[in-house]
């Protein structure tokens, strides 16, 4: 059965509680890691500089305390198989349904692949496939 290093233990742990919740379900079902959690303003800027992010600090889901998003690969990591990681999205967008109608999650999760959540995965400007962040508007 996968488990999550310590490295991933760590970055977890500054995530809000239902992403806490999301990925330690998954992580009984497939092995991941967690790329990145919570960003101070030196990461954030370092992200906007190398193009992973678009949010200077602190307009992120990153910058928050506890961080509202989490970036998470499935492992091993290939960071070129992109029809892999939009499955594992959607393998992990199944999950998050399931917990958050069992009451397990209070909140819908939005990934980075699809930000408008419409299920076209190709009408997106900036795909940002690690990425799953909470969101306050109603999905499911």
């Amino acid at each position: 059965m996968p488990k999550f290093g310590t490295t991933s233990k760590r970055r977890l742990s500054g995530c809000h509680e239902d992403l806490q919740t999301l990925f330690n379900e998954v992580i009984k079902y497939i092995d991941v890691s967690i790329i990145c959690g919570r960003r101070g303003w030196k990461a954030q800027m370092e992200a906007c500089k190398n193009g992973l992010s678009k949010l200077k600090y602190p307009e992120s889901k990153h910058n928050k305390l506890p961080s509202e998003a989490v970036d998470v690969v499935p492992y091993p990591i290939d960071w070129k198989n992109t029809p892999r990681m939009r499955f594992f999205a959607g393998v992990i967008l199944g999950i998050a349904i399931m917990l958050k109608r069992q009451g397990k999650m209070k909140h819908c999760i939005r990934w980075g692949g699809d930000w408008d959540s419409d299920t076209d995965l190709n009408d997106q400007r900036f795909n940002d496939l690690p990425h799953f962040e909470i969101t306050k508007r109603r999905l499911y």
